[in-house]
């Protein structure tokens, strides 16, 4: 049970273009649990500098950094953690005495997911976009030993630079590919969004792939998530890669690893 807030209450928060409850949720259940004093909030902002600001001045401890903001954080913080500063993207920043450190616990979620679900390395991949999460994912996959992976994206700029940086090949539509591994790192799907509705690709591609791994979170069965079901794919799906990395986030912030049984429960918690 928390031990109720008061003037010591360390304070955490997520910054998103669409904020969701899970993080909260999450959060909060492992500070009850444990008894730790602390407590979670999501935001948004249309002043990302002013919130980044407030986060130093406050005095708040963590913040958790999703889309469209992974990217712009990078020149308001103090220094890039490895795996930030590897794929120029933060998901976690930490507040040590107003010294601002970005993470990336996205990435390591992918790692952690790829080897859980088994994908196979040698699997022909395709990942879905090419802002922060797509970076994650493509790093995971190519460190994970993937040889054969295109990026797909319309940014003229973004997809082929990120296609670059891991060696893979670019295209700006999925065309006649179907690889066996389909990464969706698009906002499509997400609710609230103009394509909550909407597959990522034609059904086809789905029906071609063997894996299918969605990073939308919420909600958690997206069409690509049910389309995949559906057809008996393996999925992975938003809710495990959220779920992983804020277990990593809460790491971070308190210094206090949960159990796999206490991330179980807060996941629970935090989808009811």
């Amino acid at each position: 049970m928390h031990p109720g807030l008061s003037k010591d209450t360390r304070l955490c928060l997520s910054l998103s273009g669409r904020p969701s409850d899970f993080g909260t949720r999450f959060h909060n259940h492992l500070y009850g649990e444990l008894g730790l004093d602390y407590v979670y909030k999501a935001f948004t902002t249309t002043d990302l500098a002013g919130a980044i600001t407030g986060i130093r001045a406050l005095g708040i401890r963590g913040a958790g950094i999703s889309m469209p903001f992974k990217e712009d954080v990078i020149p308001l913080v103090d220094a890039l953690e490895p795996s930030a500063e590897a794929i120029r993207s933060v998901n976690t920043i930490v507040n040590t005495d107003g010294h601002l450190v970005a993470h990336n616990t996205d990435y390591l979620a992918v790692r952690q997911l790829l080897a859980a679900h088994a994908v196979p390395p040698a699997h022909s991949a395709v990942v879905l976009g090419s802002g922060g999460m797509a970076k994650a994912v493509v790093a995971a996959l190519r460190d994970s030993g993937s040889t054969d992976l295109t990026v797909v994206a319309r940014n003229p700029v973004a997809g082929p630079a990120l296609a670059r940086r891991y060696g893979a090949a670019w295209r700006a539509e999925v065309g006649e590919q179907r690889p066996q591994l389909l990464v969706n790192a698009t906002p499509v799907g997400m609710s609230g969004g103009p394509d909550a509705d909407r597959l990522p690709v034609a059904r086809e591609v789905v029906e071609a792939a063997a894996t299918v791994f969605e990073v939308v979170a919420v909600p958690q069965e997206t069409p690509l998530v049910r389309l995949a079901r559906e057809l008996g794919r393996e999925v992975v799906t938003g809710t495990e890669v959220v779920a992983l990395q804020a277990a990593e986030q809460f790491v971070l912030y308190t210094g206090v690893r949960p159990s796999d049984e206490q991330v179980a429960r807060a996941t629970a918690a935090a989808r009811a």
